[in-house]
């Protein structure tokens, strides 16, 4: 019989009503894992939650803005008080405001800031301490981008957040490694999602520019964010995994 990659461990993860986060979500209670999914929509996650538990995975939604400390919290006491224990957090929350470099205002900056890396920085930091006085070790994810790699037109405040995510990650090797908590990103490209299909050009001009030749679909990026919670990448520390089908390695500009 084939043993589910995260049976019996208890994952969160956040932003995910839709999109890549949800079929993140997916893909861990597929393979295993007790799910505490959060959206700041709390209709998209409680219909994420409802159509995983409909799949019969286990999932509990705890929706609301994760950087909020009160959020935040809920979380990590859910996944406690509902699965005994935590394992597995993927941080994948996030905001993107797009805005000229010349004119973006103070407001833009400061969200970018406090959603991106302040919810990502103490939700990593809270779920840190949970495994350690667990001591089993555990494994912690954020979603950067390749924008954090790459310029972008319009997302310098984004990608700067993106690449501070995983200069985060290196710096977590110092700080969890002797608690056995591995630490990694994954930077996603162009992705099919619920928000990138409402542009009637982004399939046609990705796949254009793409060596691969198409977009990821939210499939392509879950598959990777599972195989690094896993016990398989026990091993893997402080890395990024871009998953763009080779365009960084060429950057040929979508505009």
């Amino acid at each position: 019989m084939k043993k589910e990659l995260l049976e019996a461990k208890t994952a969160i993860v956040t932003g995910a009503g839709q999109g890549i986060g949800f079929e993140i979500a997916l893909l861990l209670s597929r393979e295993g894992a007790a799910v505490v999914l959060n959206d700041l929509d709390p209709h998209l996650g409680e219909k994420a939650a409802e159509t995983i538990c409909q799949e019969g995975g286990k999932c509990i939604a705890v929706n609301g803005d994760t950087a909020n400390d009160e959020v935040l919290d809920r979380m990590i006491a859910t996944a406690i008080e509902q699965f005994g224990h935590l394992d597995v957090v993927v941080a994948n929350a996030g905001v993107t405001l797009f805005g000229d470099f010349l004119t973006y205002p103070a407001s833009s900056l400061f969200e970018v800031f406090r959603v991106n890396l302040g919810g990502s920085f103490f939700l990593a930091q809270r779920a840190a301490r949970q495994m350690i006085s667990q001591g089993n070790g555990g494994s912690i994810l954020f979603t950067s981008s390749v924008t954090g790699h790459q310029a972008h037109k319009d997302l310098a405040a984004y990608g700067m957040t993106k690449a501070a995510l995983e200069m985060l990650a290196k710096n977590l090797v110092i700080e969890l490694s002797p608690y056995k908590i591995n630490v990694n990103t994954v930077a996603p490209g162009a992705t099919l999602t619920e928000r990138t299909m409402g542009d009637p050009d982004y399939d046609a001009t990705w796949s254009r520019i793409t060596p691969m030749g198409r977009p990821a679909t939210t499939a392509d990026i879950a598959h990777a964010v599972l195989f690094l919670v896993s016990d398989n990448a026990r091993h893997i520390t402080g890395q990024s995994l871009v998953i763009d089908g080779g365009w960084t390695s060429v950057s040929p500009s979508p505009f």
